[in-house]
C-alpha cells in the first residue's frame, strides 16, 4: 500500500503513475473527485470490479458508476444518450453530475447487475482526471465501507479499506460530502434517481420536466 500527497508536485505526478501501474494490474485505488473520495478500479477487469465491491461491502445488486477522463471516452461506452444527455454533458461536465444511460451492447466488461445501463460521470478534479486520461474509464464509488459516512479525506478513506487498497492519492480534504446528482436517461422522461451538489432545478434549465418520488 502506497500513500502519496498531491499537494507535492512530484509526490503527485508519482502518485498518478503508481496508481495508473495499479489500475492496470487489477488493483484498487483510492482518488479525491469534486465531490467525496472514490475508490476505483480498472471497468473493463471482472476481477478488479468484484475486488472493488468485495472492499466496500456490497453486492453486484449495487454496480459501481463509471468515470471518465473525456466525453469522448463516454460517449464510448453508451448505446443511447437520449435525447437530453449530450445536453446534460455541455451543461454540467465536468462536473457533479451522474447520467445512467443505455450501455453500449459491444463492451466485455461486468459491473454487476446493470440491467443494459451504466451510470457515467466526468468528475471536475485535477488529480481525478488526471489519473483517468492515464487509465482510461474506471469503475468508481464512493471511498468507503457500505453504510459508513462517506471518505472526506484519504486518511478517512484509509481507515474503512485499509489494505484493500493498492494506492491512495491525498488531494486534501474534500469541500464538503455532498455526492453527485443522479438522473435516469433511459426512459421516455428523465427522473432524478438521487439528489445531490446540482439542484433539480438547474437541471429542469437544461430537460424542462425531471420526474421525482416526490
Amino acid at each position: 500500500m502506497a500513500v502519496f500527497d498531491c499537494s507535492d508536485p512530484d509526490q503527485r505526478a508519482a502518485g498518478i503513475l503508481e496508481a495508473a501501474a495499479a489500475v492496470r494490474r487489477g488493483e484498487l485505488v483510492v482518488m479525491p473527485t469534486d465531490t467525496v473520495y472514490g475508490i476505483g478500479a480498472d471497468a473493463f477487469v471482472h476481477a478488479a470490479v468484484a475486488s472493488l465491491l468485495d472492499a466496500k461491502g456490497r453486492g453486484r445488486e449495487m454496480p459501481p458508476p463509471v468515470l471518465v477522463g473525456t466525453v469522448r471516452a463516454a460517449t464510448a461506452l453508451v448505446e443511447e444518450m437520449g435525447p437530453y444527455g449530450q445536453d446534460l454533458i455541455d451543461a454540467f461536465w465536468p462536473g457533479p453530475l451522474t447520467i445512467v444511460v443505455k450501455a453500449n451492447r459491444a463492451l466485455s466488461w461486468d459491473l454487476g447487475d446493470t440491467k443494459g445501463t451504466v451510470a457515467i460521470r466526468m468528475p471536475l478534479h485535477p488529480v481525478a482526471l488526471d489519473l483517468l486520461k492515464e487509465t482510461g474509464p474506471m469503475a468508481v464509488s464512493s471511498a468507503n465501507r457500505s453504510g459508513a459516512p462517506a471518505a472526506t479525506t484519504a486518511a478517512n478513506a484509509e481507515e474503512q479499506l485499509g489494505d484493500s487498497v493498492a494506492v491512495y492519492l491525498d488531494g486534501g480534504p474534500c469541500a464538503d460530502d455532498v455526492p453527485s446528482t443522479i438522473i435516469d436517461l433511459t426512459t421516455a422522461i428523465p427522473r432524478l434517481l438521487r439528489k445531490g451538489a446540482i439542484p433539480v432545478e438547474k437541471l429542469r434549465g437544461i430537460v424542462g420536466y425531471v420526474a421525482t418520488d416526490a
